[in-house]
């Protein structure tokens, strides 16, 4: 079994694996997504499979991950995880957009 202090490390190996993989991509993209302090990020909750990596890469502690009834016929889980933004924390970094598979993401006008 996978102790605390071992997550707590991969946890922190991914996001330095994810923040490197972003710094390619982030000059060209952060000129095409708004940002800054008069912005903050809003979640398209159909569009989030609850995958943790705009956690990961929140260096505020402006996201968690909430549980929410999974609407789907097909698979059968109890609950689906969805991330939420907390307002007053977000600095309007953009790095969750950037880290978000789907594109569930965006920002928007404080």
């Amino acid at each position: 079994m996978t102790s605390r202090k071992e997550l707590e490390a991969r946890r922190l190996g991914e996001a330095a694996r994810i923040r490197l993989a972003l710094n390619s991509m982030r000059t060209e993209a952060r000129e095409k997504v708004k940002g800054g302090p008069g912005t903050i990020a809003f979640v398209k909750e159909e569009l989030c499979i609850g995958c943790d990596q705009c956690t990961i890469v929140c260096d505020d502690d402006a996201i968690e991950l909430y549980d929410t009834p999974l609407a789907s016929p097909i698979l059968d889980i109890d609950v689906n995880r969805k991330a939420k933004i907390l307002r007053d924390p977000c600095t309007g970094c953009r790095l969750c957009v950037l880290a978000c598979p789907t594109d569930a993401i965006i920002m928007i006008d404080r």
